[in-house]
């Protein structure tokens, strides 16, 4: 059915589109839950705000970059989806809705999250992956029931000592970013579960073995000579990850002279750069 709706509003013009679309919806859904996602919206329906029961609301891939005060009405609203949209700022009117529980924030624009983001103190799970942040938000570390933080590819270098302060985080997925070395607030935060580095550019790892909590580390695609040491049971992904609990130094020692010899080939065969004469 979605597809179908898709391919249909593909030829109906924007305007007329979206009357078709959410036209027939008039009535509280009886799952509480109102799914607009993919459907061209370029503004907010304001008959949704009149749900007050609403529990779930998806805008996914559409063209929203604003939303109206009245969403505000929605107070028992816990998923709020609005990913893949044209957001440069979160609207304000967000942080009103305390009983959020979880909200999609990937794809859009935002360079940075406002600080009423720390009124959203239910909040348990937070995605701004694909977005331009060139650091994380410090409020973000206010969240403090946060268990899940996406945040890949984006622009971060670093991470806020101040992450440490999230004790119910459980998960945190850095991949796609800018970080040169393993963050050291991770190296503090003893209730981790899972920890994704994957295509960064980090050159050394330093031992993971003394998180008691930890399962997983990915930490594939980086320019590191050596992997992550962890404590028995915990999966690795990445180079030299079968082997435990440190990889062969003279394994690694092949594969930095072998990249070393890559990148010199690779300037050798790169064109001259022209002369210039003053």
């Amino acid at each position: 059915m979605g597809n179908t709706i898709r391919a249909l509003v593909a030829f109906i013009p924007a305007e007329r589109c979206q009357n078709y679309v959410v036209g027939d919806l008039r009535e509280m859904p009886l799952d509480k839950m109102v799914d607009l996602s993919g459907t061209q919206l370029r503004r907010f329906p304001m008959h949704v705000c009149s749900f007050r029961e609403l529990v779930k609301l998806y805008l996914s891939d559409n063209h929203l970059s604003s939303l109206p005060l009245e969403l505000g009405q929605l107070q028992n609203l816990q998923i709020l989806a609005l990913d893949f949209n044209n957001f440069k700022a979160l609207p304000q009117v967000v942080c009103t809705l305390k009983q959020l529980c979880i909200l999609y924030l990937g794809n859009n624009k935002l360079c940075d999250l406002p600080n009423e983001l720390s009124l959203l103190q239910n909040l348990r799970t937070l995605w701004v992956e694909a977005n331009r942040l060139t650091q994380l938000p410090d409020v973000v570390c206010e969240l403090h029931l946060l268990k899940t933080l996406h945040a890949g590819s984006n622009a971060l270098r670093l991470l806020p000592g101040q992450l440490r302060r999230l004790r119910e985080l459980r998960t945190i997925w850095l991949s796609g970013n800018l970080l040169t070395e393993f963050p050291p607030v991770l190296l503090h935060m003893p209730f981790l579960e899972v920890i994704d580095v994957d295509r960064n550019g980090i050159r050394y790892f330093p031992s993971l073995a003394h998180l008691p909590s930890l399962k997983l580390v990915i930490y594939d695609h980086n320019p590191c000579r050596n992997a992550p040491k962890v404590a028995k049971g915990v999966r690795r992904v990445g180079r030299w990850a079968e082997e435990t609990p440190e990889p062969d130094l003279r394994k690694a020692r092949r594969y930095a002279l072998a990249e070393a010899s890559r990148e010199a080939q690779a300037l050798a065969l790169a064109p001259a750069l022209p002369s210039t004469t003053s």
